[in-house]
């Protein structure tokens, strides 16, 4: 069937800015996506309320899904080099239904979190500065934030390199203040000069079912959200050197970095606070970090607060990336409208899709904020489903693309095949078993409920109903895409992929 010229896309020129940054670029974005001072940060008093000591384990346990997810998406950017990543492959591994929803996930993380990142970046910050008054204003944090987002999306506009340079200076000021504060703690716990119980280290903190079984699930589902944006660097392949292989192993070493940070800063906070005063002041989230950095450190409590405010400002920018270049992607393929696909002619990014994604998160943030803050606690929430939806159907797609090539070698049959469907298996469990927490309303923020269900629930719900419909819609407006990939990938393309 022929395209429909009404919306055809972007011109075949139009292309991203080939080799704009490097492996330690990408490295970087990628880390700096997950925000780690700010997630961990987030989830240390929930996950030590759910299994005490352990919580070091948790953090382990969690990498391990991660790592399985970033494996499949090494090997599939090494044949298919396209930004839309999880959209792309899954089109051509399971077809474009799949592929549309997976797409439509990525993008749709990108719009719930957004604002929320930006309201910590902006809050820790007046608080690092004295500011505490305007931190407690409504009015200014809101402001405040949505100028902010408008900044950083101009940023991502006006170029990769310069998105890549910002991104060194974060990592680097978050990482050395992460590092500052684990130092202080762990010292003064054996110097025993600790203001609160603190317990000294052991390596059976490291055993993540030491708690057992129930609070392993409900703790590995926090872990899931911390780990969660590593996958950025791979959206920039089209726009990184050595596009093939630079931007999959960055993807991997992301983890793997994340990993070493979250173990050490949750043996730091642990034997630091003691258990019994994480899990009492577990619903003040972030927010604990804050005062932990007060109880440790003193007059340079303000050295935590700019490591999370920083975090929080880098991920802003960082986690505009996969929803914009996935935009992009599919308005390449005639999956959305052709002006998602316009490519800047100076700076070479995807401008039109980059203002969408930042302009509907604008609105979600401040719709949700007026509503209730609650309510936008429960819309990060709801991210866990949207995140193991995506993730999982990358592992799936990574097997049944190179199902052809699993049995060559024990190398592909791991790390092709059996890794990925683990991983996917686990992020299925961990859907289910979200779906089943969410169903309570007294699990949300809120604690209310809505149409008899918790808040996080209805607004997944509403998200994937939201997005069949408009896949539909847009199937019968615009067949071309679905014209195009009518069945599962060729079987040549599966035969001639590398390993």
């Amino acid at each position: 069937m022929a395209k429909d010229v009404t919306d055809s896309g972007p011109p075949p020129e139009a292309s991203l800015k080939p080799d704009a940054i490097g492996f330690v670029d990408a490295l970087v974005i990628g880390l700096n996506s997950t925000s780690p001072a700010y997630s961990v940060a987030a989830v240390i008093g929930p996950v030590v309320a759910l299994v005490g000591i352990y919580a070091p384990g948790v953090m382990l346990a969690s990498f391990v899904p991660m790592l399985l997810i970033a494996s499949a998406f090494y090997y599939l950017n090494k044949v298919d080099q396209d930004c839309g990543t999880t959209f792309s492959w899954v089109t051509r591994a399971m077809g474009p239904w799949a592929g549309w929803l997976g797409g439509w996930a990525i993008t749709m993380t990108g719009v719930l979190v957004v604002g929320s990142l930006a309201d910590v970046a902006v809050t820790f910050f007046l608080l690092a500065v004295g500011l505490d008054g305007w931190a407690g204003n409504d009015v200014v944090r809101q402001v405040l934030t949505v100028l902010l987002i408008v900044v950083m999306t101009a940023v991502c506009v006006i170029g990769t390199e310069l998105s890549a340079k910002v991104q060194n200076v974060l990592i680097l000021a978050q990482v050395a203040c992460l590092l500052a504060f684990a130092t202080v703690a762990l010292y003064r716990v054996y110097a025993g000069t600790g203001t609160l119980d603190a317990i000294d280290p052991e390596l059976n903190w490291l055993d993540p079912f030491g708690a057992g079984g129930a609070s392993l699930t409900a703790s590995l589902l926090l872990g899931v959200f911390i780990y969660w944006g590593w996958e950025s660097a791979v959206n920039l392949t089209e726009e990184v050197e050595d596009s093939a292989t630079a931007p999959g192993k960055a993807a991997v070493w992301s983890t793997v970095l994340l990993l070493v940070t979250y173990v050490a800063v949750a043996f730091a906070v642990v034997a630091y606070a003691g258990t019994d005063y994480l899990a009492e002041n577990a619903a003040e989230e972030e927010f604990v970090f804050a005062q932990l950095a007060e109880e440790a450190m003193g007059g340079w409590d303000w050295v935590v607060l700019l490591a999370v405010s920083t975090s929080a400002l880098a991920s802003t920018q960082t986690t505009i990336i996969p929803a914009s270049r996935t935009g992009l992607s599919m308005a390449r393929r005639y999956a959305l409208p052709a002006r998602f696909g316009h490519i800047h002619p100076r700076f070479r990014t995807p401008a039109v899709s980059t203002w969408w994604v930042a302009g509907i998160a604008i609105v979600w943030y401040l719709v949700l904020f007026h509503l209730s803050e609650n309510a936008l606690f429960d819309s990060l929430t709801a991210l866990s489903l949207l995140i193991a939806f995506y993730y999982a159907l990358t592992g799936v797609a990574c097997a049944v693309y190179y199902r052809r090539q699993l049995t060559r070698s024990v190398h592909n049959f791991l790390l092709i095949g059996l890794g990925p469907l683990i991983g996917a298996g686990l992020l299925a469990w961990l859907l289910a078993e979200s779906v089943a927490d969410m169903s309570d309303p007294d699990n949300s923020y809120s604690g209310v409920s809505w149409f008899g269900i918790g808040p996080p629930l209805v607004i997944g719900i509403g998200i994937v109903v939201a997005g069949v419909i408009l896949m539909v819609v847009r199937r019968l407006m615009a067949p071309a895409f679905w014209s195009e990939h009518p069945s599962v990938v060729d079987p040549s393309l599966v035969d001639g992929g590398e390993s």
